[in-house]
């Protein structure tokens, strides 16, 4: 009689109360920590002012603001100070062509040119295919970086001035050849929400993703009070000049939107939801997990875009964010996916490096939220009789595998293969079932390992839906 072993229950860990998280003595020293240094960095550096926001999943756990946000009125800066968030705007317009993506209204592979029929910018090769809305929202549409003179001219053009440019340029690479950043593919995206939807690119994120999300301080384009005042960078007799307000104008879905740490939390923790906020869908769980996944490498492949969102690697962390950078206002937001931890650094000069301190910000402070945010789930005590499934298995054509007892786990290698280090392992599910975990994703990885048994001998071992029998117990 054959017996085989069946999983009974699937247990799921909770994460810790909001109230133990913001207390926990490690998320306390890690911010201590960090206050410090960058108390230290805005004296040393002679920096205006910098907010800083730490979150996990959906509670903004920690929130400062270190010097000013005038520095010749003295107005501290705090959370609730605005700034100009520069290319966090890209993350709203690709948010807003997802959601009309997800309403059927578009598909990500559409040519621009089916909704703007003007746009008919000159190929970098005879011969190349359209540009599409993926595209646009990746940076691999091989477009000039801007619409004309702006950054040097503090002034932006109209909806007919882009137009205009667009019929008088050249692609610089041809599609899907190479990343390259354009703030032009973000206008001409928002351009394809404004036709699509009826309403201005302004009007739609703000009743379609602000409303929805809770974000009460964040606008696009307006001098609006409480905004810091933005500063150049440091000249060498240590003075900086105070920047004057530039509006976007047609350019705003690439770099228009003001907001604050409490809002971009928000929004922060709208990424590591299932798309639903409140009573609000603003995304299917789809389509968010589609625009954190990397679709364009750089040529090093250290960095990427996923839709909208720019991806890096940080050692062995993989960090999915933006940064901005607009007339006297630099910004930077980094997330961690898989333990929900992000982190938003919001300034108010040109030469403050914010990238720099959210990387610092995150492998200090993230690094303790995220430790204390996940109680680990205590493994299964070790049962001496799962001993018995150690021993060599064949198959007709996958070859031989063998499972190993080690120091009170099992583990799995192929003993033909180049080196035993790295070998997966079989983690206890309870009922003498097991799942087989690797670092490679090329096998079976995350399915139900289980054996059956026969006048009780170990027969057959199930990986996932194969089997392979069984030759030799271990020695």
């Amino acid at each position: 009689m054959h017996r085989t072993i069946v999983l009974l229950t699937v247990l799921a860990w909770p994460i810790l109360c909001p109230a133990a998280l913001s207390s926990d003595p490690e998320v306390k020293g890690a911010e201590r920590l960090f206050a410090s240094w960058i108390t230290g960095q805005i004296a040393y550096r002679n920096l205006p002012g910098v907010a800083v926001g730490v979150i996990s999943d959906q509670q903004l756990v920690w929130a400062q603001g270190f010097g000013f946000a005038d520095v010749g009125a003295k107005i501290p800066m705090t959370p609730a100070t605005k700034f100009r968030m520069a290319s966090h705007s890209k993350l709203f317009t690709a948010t807003a062509l997802m959601q009309l993506r997800d309403a059927g209204k578009i598909h990500l592979d559409d040519p621009v040119a089916s909704y703007l029929p003007w746009f008919q910018i000159h190929p970098a090769q005879a011969g190349d295919p359209a540009i599409t809305i993926e595209e646009l929202l990746t940076h691999s549409a091989g477009l000039p970086r801007e619409a004309g003179p702006h950054w040097s001219e503090l002034s932006f053009p109209d909806a007919e001035g882009v137009q205009q440019f667009v019929k008088n340029s050249e692609a610089a690479f041809s599609p899907e050849i190479r990343w390259k950043y354009s703030n032009l593919g973000f206008t001409i995206a928002g351009m394809i929400v404004e036709k699509i939807s009826g309403e201005s690119w302004a009007a739609y994120i703000q009743e379609h993703i602000f409303n929805p999300l809770g974000m009460t301080s964040s606008s696009v384009d307006r001098p609006v009070e409480g905004l810091a005042t933005g500063y150049a960078e440091r000249m060498p007799d240590g003075s900086r000049a105070k920047m004057p307000f530039v509006d976007a104008r047609a350019m705003a879905a690439a770099t228009g939107i003001t907001s604050n740490i409490d809002d971009m939390a928000k929004f922060v923790s709208f990424q590591f939801s299932q798309g639903t906020v409140g009573a609000n869908q603003v995304l299917t769980p789809g389509a968010l997990r589609l625009m954190h996944r990397v679709r364009m490498l750089e040529n090093d492949w250290k960095s990427g875009n996923a839709i909208g969102f720019a991806v890096s690697r940080e050692g062995d962390k993989i960090y999915v964010g933006h940064g901005g950078s607009y007339f006297g206002y630099k910004t930077h937001t980094l997330m961690q996916m898989e333990p929900k931890v992000g982190v938003i650094v919001l300034t108010n000069a040109d030469d403050s490096n914010p990238r720099d301190l959210a990387v610092h910000l995150m492998q200090s402070v993230g690094e303790a939220v995220a430790k204390a945010s996940h109680v680990t789930p205590p493994l299964l005590t070790w049962d001496s009789s799962w001993s018995r499934f150690a021993g060599k298995y064949r198959s007709r054509i996958g070859g031989e595998v063998e499972v190993i007892e080690l120091n009170q786990r099992l583990v799995v290698i192929d003993p033909s293969g180049p080196f035993p280090e790295h070998p997966s392992s079989l983690e206890p599910l309870g009922n003498g079932q097991f799942r087989l975990q690797a670092l490679s994703g090329g096998a079976p990885i995350g399915e139900i390992v289980r054996f059956t048994e026969k006048n009780g001998k170990v027969t057959r071992m199930y990986i996932g839906s194969s089997y392979s029998d069984r030759v030799s117990s271990q020695p």
